[in-house]
């Protein structure tokens, strides 16, 4: 019996190795760009896409969407539309739509986050200033921000997004002085499961993680640069439970390429860097393609479109477009947003 197990386990060990070896990651060479929406008073850093829907929200406090078709291969079902015009005046930088509703939340104080049209929650105190939000569940969701005392600001609801608790300090791993994060893309925060990571920056850049949908918390160090208050993390994503990628820099100068691009293989326990002395230099957003088997990434700043095939180890530059922001709807077909307009990108 031990002897048919053991062949079993090697076998079954052996195929999935086998499937793993048989992954050939794409050579992306060219990303076309369409531009959807256009306003040089547009500044956008907050966008999703899920359920058939392009959700942006910008620093104006205006909330736009874009229905997708189902019809036509997720084509688009028309061109994007104001839907929220009782929200002028919030600098949205945080956005999410899970169930029924689209969640915008605003950074500085007094910050304000909206279920739909409705104030959910909402914070005084001088030193509020929200930076990502994003949802485990149709229930349970997440949002955190810069410390207004002596650890990291996590406001998390519950019941469907109709209320918000800010954890206590005593129940968050400590702040290091000069630690906050970065408003820059709606992505400092990273789900898989029940898995949460969190990233900082500034003087001090780590990694929050919680195994447990925000019951408990541990922390982690990382390599990439920091120790400036415009340095560190400014976009995190995992793959799965282990595998993640975390990019950043400093935005007062985006041409340094130094130990801004850093990956795990644990769950974010240990950080490597990689690509170090390659381009690209600051950059506000990364993700994993979808289907790409954690060696496909895209990254977007304002100094353009990079792609990388083999995990980060390097990278090619695909377009000097600049955008703040990128999500994907399927493994080809992304939609970016940035300073003056909402585009869709197609990587062939």
């Amino acid at each position: 019996m031990r002897k048919l197990l053991f062949f079993w386990v090697v076998i079954t060990v052996l195929i999935s190795c086998k499937k793993e070896a048989l992954f050939v990651p794409r050579d992306i060479s060219k990303v076309e760009i369409t531009h959807f929406l256009e306003d040089s008073l547009l500044n956008v850093r907050a966008l999703e896409v899920n359920e058939g829907r392009v959700v942006v929200a910008s620093s104006s406090g205006k909330i736009y969407q874009m229905v997708l078709s189902y019809m036509n291969d997720f084509d688009e079902g028309r061109y994007f539309e104001f839907i929220e015009d009782s929200l002028k005046q919030n600098n949205f930088r945080a956005l999410a739509f899970q169930g029924d509703y689209t969640y915008a939340l605003s950074i500085e104080s007094p910050a304000k986050l909206f279920q739909g049209g409705m104030l959910v929650y909402h914070e005084t105190h001088p030193k509020a200033f929200y930076d990502s939000m994003d949802f485990w569940n149709d229930q349970e969701g997440i949002a955190i921000g810069d410390p207004t005392e002596d650890c990291m600001s996590i406001i998390i609801t519950r019941d469907g997004g109709g209320t918000w608790t800010k954890l206590l300090c005593e129940d968050l791993p400590k702040a290091i002085e000069g630690e906050a994060a970065f408003a820059a893309s709606d992505t400092n925060i990273s789900i898989v499961g029940d898995h949460t990571w969190v990233a900082t920056g500034g003087k001090v850049s780590r990694i929050l993680y919680s195994p447990d949908k925000g019951k408990s918390w541990k922390v982690y160090s990382t390599p990439i640069i920091q120790g400036e208050e415009t340095s560190g993390i400014f976009s995190i994503d995992f793959y799965d439970e282990l595998n993640g990628f975390a990019i950043g820099g400093d935005y007062t100068e985006p041409e340094i390429n130094v130990a801004n691009k850093i990956r795990t293989s644990d769950g974010g326990k240990t950080w490597e860097i990689v690509a170090n002395n390659q381009n690209p230099g600051y950059t506000s957003c990364v993700q994993y393609v979808p289907n790409g088997q954690c060696k496909e990434l895209v990254a977007v700043g304002f100094n353009g479109i990079d792609y990388s095939r083999d995990a980060g180890n390097s990278w090619k530059h695909l377009s000097d477009e600049g955008f703040y922001t990128v999500r994907f709807l399927n493994d080809s077909v992304a939609y970016a947003a940035g300073n003056g307009r909402v585009s869709k990108l197609v990587f062939r």
